[in-house]
């Protein structure tokens, strides 16, 4: 429901805030606008047809019959449980894909410079990653499939900061 609503609410927020506004102001903010909400469903979409379609076998791995180990564990899966999750990772992953707005604000407001960015993209892969350990599931094939995308990100980013610098 909030992914459905959130460009209504936000297409809202735009006509209440647009007329205090000059035009100039209105051609910087308009691009992040649109952009907000393309970026989370992009990142939602890839939860769901990405990422559960790959980690969900990965799971459904760890069971074992009472042939194979004198304990066998099985999956009691709960519809409510799994909501849970896929709609924790949908949100985690739409936030996270804000990477390229969050950036492309701080270098408009002049925090940030391009080569600051691509000068600090070490640091920047290490906090990606943790990033990527605290909201995933506690294994290493679903940070990998956050962090991935994530760095991908971080260089597109570069590439809009460059660019914004430019003009």
């Amino acid at each position: 429901g909030t992914l459905v609503t959130a460009p209504v609410a936000l297409m809202h927020l735009w006509m209440f805030i647009a007329p205090g506004l000059y035009g100039r102001e209105k051609r910087v903010v308009l691009p992040f606008l649109v952009a907000t909400p393309l970026l989370f469903m992009l990142g939602g979409a890839f939860v769901y047809f990405v990422l559960m379609p790959m980690a969900w076998p990965f799971f459904l791995s760890f069971q074992t019959s009472a042939e194979q180990t004198a304990l066998p564990v099985q999956l009691e899966a709960r519809v409510g449980e799994y909501l849970d999750l896929v709609m924790a990772l949908i949100f985690s992953f739409g936030l996270c894909f804000q990477l390229p707005v969050l950036l492309c604000l701080l270098a408009r407001v002049g925090f940030l410079k391009a080569e600051m960015l691509a000068s600090k993209r070490r640091y920047a892969i290490v906090l990606i990653f943790l990033v990527a350990a605290f909201l995933t599931p506690p294994d290493v094939f679903s940070q990998t499939l956050l962090a991935l995308p994530l760095y991908g990100l971080y260089e597109i980013s570069i590439f809009l900061v460059r660019r914004m610098e430019r003009s």
